[in-house]
């Protein structure tokens, strides 16, 4: 099988001490290995980063946004490349993996204003004779360690920023579906980026506790569940780094009684079963008001009787399996502990047929799945699940709606559906969430904002890509400056006054 390397100062490495199975989902066949870095080779790769890094930051700004063009260009012409390399490791569909790459796009086009972006201020006469100016530097090497549900938007989410502000990257990239990260180092390269600038090392936990513990690394960016978000913000904050960790989600999406009930019922079922319900995005649960819940739940029924759930690289499929067999597995865990906990399971996906056809049993293959009468307390309302299970939880009223949402621990995103353009602004108003919707079931920020959730959503204060990643990536420096005059010097011990 074929070895997947790390990319060191620009070249692939070629033999590995440790390595682990990369599947292909829809077959259930390990069809590649990937090398497992050892420290040795990630402090090589860090010590790469940091060679490198002195002449990536002396780079004009110019020669810098050059790379992000020729960037953007090889990811639109190459597209249909990158996303079948994501369905083969990860299983999504084929047009989802496009539609992956194209978001990444967008935070490729963001980097390219580097120009504008990196503009400091500047006061002059602040006191006589004396100016004022700041400026962003970079801050150095950057951790950039990505999860396995979007293998190419994530790592541009965090690299296209870091890069662009001067900094050098060690990329980590989930182990289940590494190959898209060699291919983005790959077309970096090819872009103008000089080699050691942006490194990928392969590997599990002995790779990531490597790069939080190496004093060479100044800042770690971090995407996946809520436990070992928190646990790599502590341990890296406590080795003096800059942290931005984000972790999982619990997305609620309410639907009042006003609201478009065909509208928001094909939205539930694009949100909560698009890439097999493995977004952090993606809607979970669906909080229906007054009396909505009877025709809701009867459109849902009716839009997935067809759904078609197969391989990835077959343009029939709307959705394809789950990354892993173990994934898939705990995901039926909670469909099939759902009714003992008082839930009612009206649609079960651990039966794993679709549109009248049994799935595949060689892949890593579920059925859609959807739970009424869910409430709080249960494991499948209180858990991200990660996969196509919807829950709808009923209440009497808005002001319920909201009390439920701001009482769950997470809080990523969330939505609402509604005609109303006051309970909208409410919502939005009430709310304790980072992302919301109107009447949009994922409210993924577009590239020039930025993408970050609150509570146990998050860890650290900056959210990912946009405005606040080159807040991340950079360090502010202040310069006042005074120059010689005519003036006599004098000696004044008193404390500096700007008059």
């Amino acid at each position: 099988m074929t070895l997947i390397p790390h990319f060191i100062a620009g070249a692939e490495t070629a033999e590995a001490e440790r390595t682990g199975p990369v599947y292909n989902p829809a077959t259930g066949e390990a069809h590649r290995t990937v090398a497992f870095a050892s420290a040795a080779e990630v402090e090589q790769a860090i010590a790469a980063a940091k060679a490198a890094g002195p002449a990536w930051r002396a780079t004009s700004l110019i020669k810098r946004a050059d790379v992000f063009f020729r960037l953007r260009q090889i990811l639109a012409e190459r597209t249909p490349e990158i996303a079948a390399i994501v369905t083969s490791e990860h299983g999504k569909v084929l047009s989802d993996a496009a539609g992956e790459v194209s978001r990444g796009i967008e935070n490729v086009e963001f980097a390219a204003g580097l120009v504008h972006l990196l503009k400091g201020e500047h006061a002059e006469q602040v006191a006589r004779g004396v100016d004022v100016h700041s400026v962003k530097q970079p801050v150095g090497v950057v951790a950039c360690i990505t999860p396995f549900n979007f293998p190419v938007m994530v790592p541009l989410w965090m690299v296209a920023s870091a890069i662009a502000c001067g900094n050098t990257v060690v990329l980590k990239p989930s182990e289940k579906d590494p190959s898209a990260a060699i291919w983005l180092a790959k077309a970096f390269q090819e872009a103008g980026l000089p080699d050691g600038v942006l490194n990928v090392v392969n590997g599990d936990k002995a790779a990531v506790d490597t790069l939080l513990d190496s004093p060479d690394v100044k800042a770690v960016s971090f995407v996946g569940s809520t436990p070992i978000a928190k646990s790599i913000y502590e341990r890296a904050s406590a080795n003096g780094k800059r942290v931005q960790a984000l972790g999982g989600a619990k997305n609620h999406m309410v639907v009042m009684p006003d609201a478009d009930i065909d509208a928001a019922a094909a939205a539930a079922v694009s949100a909560a079963y698009g890439s097999a319900g493995e977004r952090c995005m993606a809607v979970s649960v669906l909080v229906a008001v007054g009396d909505v819940a009877e025709p809701l739940i009867a459109s849902i029924t009716e839009k997935v009787q067809n759904l078609r759930i197969g391989d990835g690289t077959d343009a029939a499929s709307e959705m394809g399996p789950l990354v892993t067999r173990e994934h898939r597995d705990r995901v039926e865990s909670y469909v099939a502990g759902a009714a003992a906990e008082g839930a009612t399971v009206l649609i079960d996906g651990t039966q794993r047929i679709a549109a009248g056809e049994r799935l595949d049993e060689n892949g890593f293959f579920t059925g859609i799945s959807l739970i009424d009468h869910v409430k709080p307390g249960m494991k499948v309302y209180e858990d991200e699940i990660f996969g196509p299970v919807l829950s709808v939880v009923r209440v009497a009223s808005y002001a319920e709606a909201i009390e439920l949402i701001n009482a769950h621990q997470f809080g990523n995103g969330t939505a609402i559906f509604t005609r109303d353009g006051g309970t909208a602004r409410e919502f939005e108003f009430d709310i304790e969430v980072g992302m919301v919707g109107v009447n949009v079931p994922i409210p993924v920020p577009v590239g020039a904002f930025s993408f970050g959730g609150w509570k146990a959503s998050l860890f650290g204060d900056s959210h990912i890509y946009g405005p606040e990643s080159i807040h991340f990536y950079t360090r502010s420096k202040v310069v006042t400056t005074r120059w010689p005059d005519h003036t006599p010097a004098q000696v004044d011990l008193g404390f500096p006054s700007n008059h």
